[in-house]
């Protein structure tokens, strides 16, 4: 029986900060070294430009998203790791799949939905603001799911909708042309908190409470301190449960360190303290890959060749399927 395939698309939308660690790849690298399943990675640069139309910012992030999955320990030979521009069966496979997708579906995506129903609001053309790649978006993650008959997609709770279109518009191609693609599933992980920022509120580049993952040191001790807090006196008992430095701090230490760090807080602890702590777990954990973060942003060449090579075995995989997909459609 064949292993099955998941599926993980990383898009360059700015500087990798703490909650895209623990909320995506954290969990995304675990599951690759599980083992018992075949993992995909793709950096998802077309889709980026959606809204980065700047040259200069538009590779940076490419190469920075790169950087920092190999950084984080994402072993190129165990999964296939490559970045979409790079394979272009993913777009032949869109406009197929454009040709059959009704613009009702498109209508009802929340991306395009929510940007529609505030220009309403402010009184202006309703599509304002909306290119073709943003409102047919979930096309082309269609293409990048289907194509390679992904079995499970690891998304966020607000990216389960994408992976339900792509079920329907499998299930449209099948229709018409026989069984050809399977129909996936997407994964969420229930037991990721939602990682709060500095204020408090969700950690969010809109929010602009972000802590990035590869800050010097120096910078990281400064966003920790900002961490909001509540008047607690310093002696007094604090709740481990309810304290987001705490929820931050056991996500990079080790069990015995979560612990201890448990017993200071109801025992007492002062909020500098356990800034102070937060801040020395963290830049332990990250101390190492930092290191090769920066050097792989340095030597973009090495990660254009670690790219290809994934290029070439996801090219191997989607090639086939493509083909068949061309002759069942009469392009023989």
């Amino acid at each position: 029986m064949s292993k099955e395939i998941v599926l993980t698309g990383i898009k360059p939308t700015g500087k990798v900060h703490l909650g895209n660690y623990i909320g995506a790849i954290k969990p995304a690298l675990q599951l690759a070294g599980a083992g018992d399943c075949t993992a995909l990675y793709f950096i998802a640069d077309y889709h980026g430009l959606t809204f980065i139309q700047d040259r200069d910012e538009f590779r940076d992030l490419s190469y920075g998203i790169a950087a920092t999955w190999l950084a984080l320990g994402l072993d190129p030979e165990r999964v296939v790791f490559y970045r979409q521009s790079d394979v272009p069966e993913i777009f032949e496979l869109h406009w197929i799949l454009s040709c059959l997708t009704s613009k009702g579906l498109m209508n009802r995506a929340h991306a395009y939905k929510a940007i529609h129903e505030q220009n309403i609001q402010l009184g202006v053309d309703a599509d304002a603001g909306v290119n073709m790649g943003l409102f047919t978006y979930p096309v082309l993650m269609a293409a990048d799911i289907l194509l390679f008959q992904s079995d499970k997609v690891p998304v966020g709770k607000d990216q389960i909708q994408h992976v339900e279109i792509a079920r329907d518009i499998a299930e449209g191609f099948n229709r018409i042309y026989g069984d050809t693609f399977k129909l996936p599933d997407y994964r969420v992980d229930e037991n990721i908190s939602v990682i709060p920022g500095l204020d408090g509120r969700k950690m969010s580049k809109s929010y602009n409470n972000t802590i990035p993952l590869f800050e010097t040191p120096e910078n990281l001790k400064k966003l920790i301190s900002k961490i909001k807090t509540d008047s607690t006196p310093p002696q007094e008992p604090k709740d481990p449960d309810t304290s987001n430095i705490f929820l931050l701090y056991k996500e990079f230490a080790a069990p015995s360190q979560v612990q201890d760090f448990r017993k200071q807080y109801l025992s007492g602890i002062s909020w500098g303290e356990a800034k102070q702590e937060l801040f020395q777990v963290i830049n332990a954990a990250l101390d190492e890959p930092r290191k090769k973060y920066n050097e792989f942003m340095a030597a973009p060449e090495q990660i254009d060749a670690i790219l290809s090579e994934g290029a070439r075995k996801a090219r191997a995989i989607a090639a086939p399927l493509l083909a068949q997909v061309k002759a069942k459609i009469g392009r023989f």
